[in-house]
């Protein structure tokens, strides 16, 4: 299967409204058979999007550019310095279960971590994937997706070297008593070419060629 999925990296910053049209275009063609599936990879300019299940008053600061769109979820902000992953999949050849492919995506995450040594895990009713301090737990990772006839898009988003002020602008995914952390903040200076190599790596084990989330 992942022979027939296109792989596209963006270099430049991309504007939030335009990514929203090309993905939907690119759902729409999944649907008629006439483009493959997409995983895209790029960097956002600075916005801050509001899922299904955002709050106003997690909104605390009122002047920045938002955007309310389908995806699920709540606020979040995405930025140069963060790695997003777009996934425009048909999930009728796999599995079509939702709670699996959130699964799934989640496990791309924490494996591609755990090859530069940050131990990414999940935690019971809080989304995305955390790492540990020495209080509780940091985000470094979020998820949102949006499902059309089991064509899957929109993804996650990684935090490589993003400017973590920018998130004190609202309460991340609604939850207060939780921080956010990045992969150079721990220390793990690495490239968006190197995490990009590692994510088609385990997206290939995970998304097996045998049509299914090849989860153990």
């Amino acid at each position: 299967m992942t022979d027939l999925i296109e792989w596209k990296i963006s270099n430049e910053l991309i504007d939030y409204d335009f990514a929203i049209s090309e993905m939907e275009k690119r759902v729409l063609n999944i649907k008629r058979n006439s483009k493959k599936e997409l995983v895209w990879l790029l960097e956002h300019k600075s916005v801050f999007t509001a899922g299904t299940s955002a709050k106003n008053e997690d909104l605390i600061n009122n002047k920045v550019e938002i955007r309310y769109t389908g995806r699920g979820g709540q606020w979040t902000w995405h930025g140069p310095g963060q790695r997003v992953v777009y996934l425009m999949l048909n999930l009728k050849n796999r599995l079509p279960d939702i709670k699996a492919y959130v699964y799934a995506l989640e496990e791309l995450i924490i494996l591609s971590l755990n090859d530069f040594k940050i131990d990414g895990v999940r935690v019971k009713n809080q989304p995305g994937v955390w790492v540990s301090n020495n209080s509780g737990f940091d985000k470094i990772a979020a998820l949102g997706i949006r499902i059309s006839s089991w064509i899957s898009y929109h993804g996650i988003s990684i935090n490589l070297n993003p400017n973590l002020d920018e998130f004190k602008n609202i309460i991340p995914c609604g939850i207060e008593d939780g921080g956010i952390t990045s992969l150079h903040r721990l220390n793990t200076k690495i490239s968006l070419r190197e995490l990009d190599c590692t994510l088609h790596k385990y997206f290939k084990k995970i998304f097996g060629e045998n049509g299914s989330f090849c989860i153990k």
